[in-house]
């Protein structure tokens, strides 16, 4: 009789234990504040000549697959983010930047971001990320 029960604690602390090790959603806001914010600004405004701003930005709130080029391989100045930040995070940033400061485009998933990166052919972030490279 004992073992029944005995099996049935370990199975619910093991469950548990799984439940705990699953990562936790990206925080898009603190990826913005994290890689974005020193040139587009917190309040997303950018600064005049130098970058732009994402408030309103045909760029930031438009197609997915287009704003997502953009993370993953860079524009103008702007360094790609393809190995520093893995597609969750790349998602999460860009729904932060759409959904905020006015914005009011549709979030982006992190396999609409996958399947970007697949069809420009760029390799997926490495496991060995220390933080922003930028």
């Amino acid at each position: 009789m004992k073992s029944p029960i005995l099996a049935l604690v370990i199975v619910c602390s093991l469950a548990g234990t799984v439940q705990a090790q699953a990562p936790a959603p990206a925080d898009g806001k603190a990826l913005f504040a994290k890689n974005c914010a020193a040139c587009h600004q917190a309040n997303g405004r950018g600064i005049p000549g130098a970058f732009p701003a994402l408030v309103a930005s045909p760029v930031a709130i438009g197609p997915a697959d287009a704003v997502a080029e953009v993370l993953l391989k860079g524009r103008g100045g702007m360094p790609d983010f393809s190995t520093s930040l893995d597609d969750a995070d790349i998602a999460a940033v860009l729904t932060y930047a759409r959904s905020s400061w006015g914005n009011r485009a549709p979030p982006i998933t992190g396999a609409e971001v996958t399947m970007r990166r697949a069809a420009l052919q760029v390799a997926p972030a490495g496991d060995s990320r220390f933080g922003n490279k930028h």
